[in-house]
C-alpha cells in the first residue's frame, strides 16, 4: 500500500469522539498552565534596588568607564565605587531614560591572532561566538542649579529594561518634554523675512 494514512472504523465512529476529548484536555491543560506563570515582577516602590554596572560617562564625581554598584533607594539613584565616595541623582530630575543594546567583541589580542590563525576563513566563526551583549541605560537629568546632565551606564543583557522599570515606578519621566525655546533678542535687532 502506497497510503500514508489509513483510517480505520474499528470501534463504530468512537475513535474521533476519543480524540476529540484528548485534544481539548490537552489544550486545557496547556491553557492553565499558561495562566499559571507570571512574566513581570511586581514593583514595591519601598525596596532598594541594586545591581553592577560601569559608569560610561557623565555621573558626578565619578571617573568615566569605572565599574561599581549601582543602587536605587527611596527617591535616590546612586553609584558607588568600591571605597569611593557615591554619586547620587533625585529620580523625580530625571528627564529622560533610554534603554539600549549594545554587542563587544571580548577576548582581545589573543582572540584576533585565534581569528587569523584559523584555517579555511574559521575565523568568521570564532567572531560569531566572540561578543557579549550588554544594555546602555542613558540618563538625561536635571542638578540643583537648573543645569541638564546626562549619564550612561553599561550593565548585563536584560538589567537595563529592570533599571528603567524602577526608576519610572519611583517617578522618572521617559518621555521627550516640550522644549521651550526662548527668543532672545540680539544686539543687532530681530531679523523678519518679508
Amino acid at each position: 500500500m502506497y497510503h500514508l494514512f489509513v483510517l480505520s472504523n474499528d470501534n463504530g465512529g468512537r475513535g474521533a469522539a476519543h480524540a476529540l476529548i484528548g485534544l481539548g484536555a490537552l489544550l486545557l491543560c496547556s491553557g492553565i498552565g499558561a495562566l499559571a506563570q507570571s512574566t513581570t515582577l511586581p514593583l514595591n516602590v519601598n525596596t532598594p534596588f541594586s545591581i553592577r554596572a560601569t559608569n560610561l560617562l557623565g555621573l558626578p564625581n565619578i571617573k568615566s568607564d569605572c565599574k561599581g554598584t549601582l543602587s536605587i533607594q527611596d527617591n535616590l539613584l546612586q553609584f558607588q565605587q568600591s571605597g569611593k565616595p557615591v554619586a547620587q541623582v533625585d529620580i523625580a530630575s530625571v528627564r529622560h531614560v533610554f534603554v539600549g543594546d549594545e554587542s563587544m567583541q571580548v577576548g582581545g589580542l589573543p582572540m584576533k591572532i585565534g581569528k587569523a590563525a584559523a584555517p579555511y576563513g574559521g575565523g568568521r566563526v570564532v567572531s560569531l561566538f566572540a561578543h557579549k551583549k550588554y544594555d546602555t541605560l542613558t540618563l538625561e537629568f536635571v542638578d540643583s542649579d537648573g543645569g541638564v546632565h546626562g549619564a550612561i551606564l553599561q550593565m548585563t543583557k536584560g538589567q537595563g529594561e529592570l533599571v528603567r522599570n524602577e526608576l519610572l515606578a519611583r517617578g522618572a519621566s521617559s518621555s521627550p518634554g516640550e522644549v521651550r525655546a526662548t527668543n532672545q533678542n540680539s544686539p543687532g535687532g530681530t531679523h523678519e523675512d518679508k
